[in-house]
């Protein structure tokens, strides 16, 4: 059984987000958390309920229940979550959205949240497909003039040559065909597999040492060393993820492209209920018949405190539903108010929802944290810290917030690369400290000049 995986078609520049470092919850083989690894530190008893969480969550005993992340902000609430996504596999899918996202004027809140819900549920489809495959010998196009345009030649057809190291057929394919073997620039020496049913191309990587066909020293492709073996047909079975809200977008275009036949104009911005009804129907299906498998996923949402009565009415519904990502809230506020309500709760947070979490809290970093997480994250953005730099970083992590210390790194490495050094010394601290100031001091500054500023 082989399992394709698609190739990008163009390479793009790695994006440093803030918890891009982290790998893991960092725990050893009991369960218990490690000071720092998989670029976490310290939150020693929070990594590990974490750890006992993503156990249950793989026995299947968190249905109906959901994580509630509680700490001071800076705290590494977010890092938890992502931790706890990365250890439930590579493609278990992570969307993270905030409470203050469901307010829109065009769409009702409880659509914003079931369009994260359904994002955060993986369908893994696995499908056994005829297929011609094998490395392209010889490719020939027919050509005829553009219905349209007499001076553009477009292809009408193709002769393909097909090899492994056990045979190799040549075949003559359609116009369909043809134009997808255009658009994906297919010629000798490419892997590629032609699906005999649907005729959908795939263009896997090249492979070397083939008669007349060019290799680059740089390419987009992965290139294998050997030809593969067998037939050039044959039956291969094929895996794809899906989320169930690319299945519902992909329902509600067929329904749209149906409609519009009969003259009928779609302006919906909702998805009817009844094509999610219908999504769930076909995945079951697919389940009862092992053609898929459901790949939960994580929902996290931050500034849970923001969610109003109704939303949290919503998510009680969903973590009791058949299809349901695993929901982690995080919050930074103590006693407030409900939001749409005159009641106070524990974070904001309804009794009843607060009864369904799991409560896990986070603490203030030590020092000594503070500078392991200053020093991974200098590592993972390649700035170079000399040991008065990193103990400044410290010294207003403490002081101010470790937020604040790391996003004054990057001001300073350009300051330092402009007094032709490397390396990050104090002074550059300093400087970046002077023009881009913290909450506290903004608070400060906003009080010295509260009859400047509107109101």
């Amino acid at each position: 059984m082989v399992e394709i995986k698609e190739v990008p078609l163009r390479t793009e520049l790695r994006r440093i987000s803030a918890h891009s470092h982290i790998k893991g919850l960092g725990l050893d083989e009991n369960g218990e958390p490690l000071p720092v690894a998989d670029g976490l530190v310290g939150q020693l008893e929070a990594r590990k309920a974490a750890g006992i969480v993503v156990q249950m969550i793989k026995e299947g005993r968190m249905a109906g229940r959901g994580i509630l992340l509680v700490g001071p902000p800076g705290t590494g609430k977010t890092a938890l979550a992502v931790a706890i996504a990365r250890e439930l596999g590579e493609d278990t899918p992570f969307v993270a959205i905030s409470g203050s996202e469901l307010y829109s004027a065009e769409v009702k809140k409880t659509e914003v949240l079931m369009r994260a819900v359904r994002r955060a549920i993986g369908v893994r489809i696995k499908e056994v497909r005829k297929v011609y495959e094998g490395v392209v010998r010889e490719i020939k196009f027919i050509m005829a003039r553009h219905p349209f345009n007499p001076y553009i030649k477009v292809p009408k057809g193709a002769r393909i040559t097909l090899a492994t190291k056990d045979d190799m057929k040549t075949l003559e394919v359609s116009e369909e065909i043809a134009a997808q073997l255009a658009e994906l620039g297919v010629r000798r020496g490419d892997l590629i597999w032609i699906d005999a049913e649907t005729g959908l191309v795939r263009k896997v990587g090249r492979v070397k040492g083939i008669e007349k066909a060019k290799y680059y020293d740089v390419d987009v492709w992965r290139y294998y060393e050997e030809m593969p073996s067998g037939r050039v047909f044959k039956e291969k079975e094929i895996v794809r993820t899906l989320t169930l809200h690319d299945l519902d977008q992909y329902y509600a275009a067929q329904k749209a492209a149906v409609t519009a036949l009969f003259g009928f104009e779609i302006t919906e911005r909702e998805i009817d209920p009844e094509i999610r009804k219908a999504v769930d129907e076909t995945v079951r299906k697919w389940l009862e018949t092992k053609k898929a498998e459901l790949v939960p996923g994580v929902l996290f949402i931050d500034d849970a405190h923001m969610l109003d009565i109704e939303a949290f009415s919503f998510l009680t519904r969903v973590m009791e539903s058949e299809f349901s990502p695993i929901i982690i809230l995080a919050t930074n506020r103590g006693l407030t108010k409900i939001r749409g309500t005159d009641i106070e709760s524990p974070h904001g947070i309804p009794l009843d929802i607060l009864d369904r979490l799991l409560i896990i809290p986070t603490k203030p970093y030590t020092p000594e944290e503070i500078r392991e997480i200053i020093k991974i994250r200098a590592d993972e953005e390649d700035v170079r810290l000399s040991k008065d730099a990193l103990d400044l970083l410290v010294k207003i992590g403490t002081e101010h917030s470790l937020r604040y210390a790391v996003q004054l790194m990057e001001p300073a490495r350009i300051i330092a690369q402009r007094k032709g050094r490397s390396e990050i010394h104090a002074e550059d601290i300093l400087e970046v400290s002077k023009i881009f100031v913290d909450t506290k001091l903004s608070v400060e500054l906003a009080k010295k000049w509260e009859e400047l500023f509107l109101k």
